[in-house]
């Protein structure tokens, strides 16, 4: 049997799932948009590519006619999302066309940051306290019970963009105003200063069969709002932070209801009260290098894990992890002023990968040594920060594909 994969990649990434799936004896076929033709795709890895004439993959009925059409002469076993913007997407062409995987309600739990924090305060997981935007009486019944400060951020974008922080009540009903009929597509919550966490999952039959937790350099909302350095790395093992983390990890999955796939989650520690709350979580592989800071650490790849649940699952076979390594990686990622930076001073013998894209740097180490991994991301980001390092403004959405 040649299982037929269909992913959808509004931008370039995922090609290790892609090569992954073909590894495993895959047709693949990859629709995309014609902004993204001359990225470096796999190509060898890819036995269909189709770039879509409309600028955007979720526009409807576009999408549905297209995918329609390829439907007419093959028999796709399974649409993949590549990209956090596809994930609804995919999900409506699941239920349209009757295909395995998460529909559309379920699709909202990994996009919509309303529908998870709804559903996870439902299950028992410590959620900062929130609001919809939708009715003004409550909002103001919020300001009298929450103290500020508070983040309006919009349901549906990925990472920290479009989020804004609130100080006072009077910003919100400016802000508010300001969106207009789009206002009910925000919601508030409160404003948590603390550590800031990722855990990168492979979830197979409902149970969580590999999880890796790492800590952010920064918040990822100060990188994206203030400029700086991102950079994450592997959380001590054995530790108390490391149980806690994978603890809340699993109970958020479990709350989310998701049976097979990959999940990137993050969660904050708070300064406050030491405790640990859920932020979000998305059914993708996390990006800006978290596949290979996790490569790195454990010798688990989330995306050609991902590949192989998926196939696993259309073939009716058990899904068996790669051996693990439990070594320590930490990663560094920028914007760079130059086009090409060198990168030739950077030359530690624990470094592993080099990031290889116009206006960026970034490097991963790795070591069975987590001071010596400690050590230099915090030398690698404060030579980053003065080598190269440049700041653009940051975006409400994200541009058109």
């Amino acid at each position: 049997m040649t299982p037929i994969i269909l992913c959808l990649a509004s931008y370039f990434k995922g090609g290790i799932f892609v090569e992954e799936a073909k590894r495993q004896g895959c047709h693949t076929i990859l629709v995309t948009t014609q902004k993204q033709e001359h990225e470096e795709w796999p190509r060898h890895a890819i036995d269909e590519f189709y770039m879509l004439p409309f600028p955007n993959l979720a526009r409807q009925p576009d999408i549905t006619h297209s995918i329609a059409y390829l439907l007419r002469e093959r028999a796709v076993d399974r649409i993949v999302a590549l990209d956090d913007y596809d994930v609804e997407t995919a999900a409506d062409l699941r239920e349209h066309f009757r295909l395995p995987g998460i529909g559309a309600s379920q699709a909202r739990f990994f996009r919509d940051k309303l529908a998870m924090r709804t559903r996870a305060r439902q299950m028992g997981v410590p959620v900062p306290a929130f609001t919809p935007v939708f009715n003004y009486a409550a909002i103001n019944d919020y300001f009298g019970r929450v103290p500020g400060p508070w983040v309006l951020k919009p349901r549906s974008e990925a990472s920290a963009m479009g989020i804004r922080k609130i100080e006072q009540p009077d910003e919100l009903w400016h802000a508010l105003n300001e969106l207009g009929d789009r206002q009910s597509y925000f919601l508030l919550e409160k404003f948590l200063p603390g550590d800031v966490f990722h855990v990168d999952s492979v979830i197979w039959d409902g149970e969580v069969r590999f999880a890796s937790a790492q800590r952010y350099g920064l918040p990822p909302m100060a990188v994206y709002h203030g400029g700086g350095v991102f950079a994450s790395s592997t959380v001590l093992r054995g530790t108390d932070v490391e149980a806690a983390l994978h603890a809340i990890n699993r109970q958020v999955i479990a709350a989310m209801g998701l049976e097979r796939g990959v999940t990137h989650a993050e969660f904050i520690r708070s300064e406050e009260d030491g405790q640990y709350y859920f932020l979000e979580i998305a059914a993708r592989v996390g990006g800006a290098g978290i596949d290979r800071l996790v490569e790195y650490a454990t010798n688990v790849n989330p995306w050609a894990e991902w590949a192989r649940t998926v196939v696993a699952d259309v073939r009716g076979e058990p899904y068996v992890l790669p051996e693990l390594r439990s070594d320590y990686a930490g990663l560094v990622v920028s914007l760079a002023r130059q086009e090409w930076p060198d990168t030739s001073a950077y030359n530690d013998p624990e470094l592993v990968w080099r990031l290889h894209k116009k206006h960026h740097v970034g490097f991963i180490v790795a070591s069975w040594d987590y001071a010596r991994v400690q050590e230099l991301v915090s030398s690698y980001a404060g030579r980053v920060a003065v080598d190269f390092s440049a700041t653009a403004p940051p975006l409400e959405r994200p541009p058109e594909s």
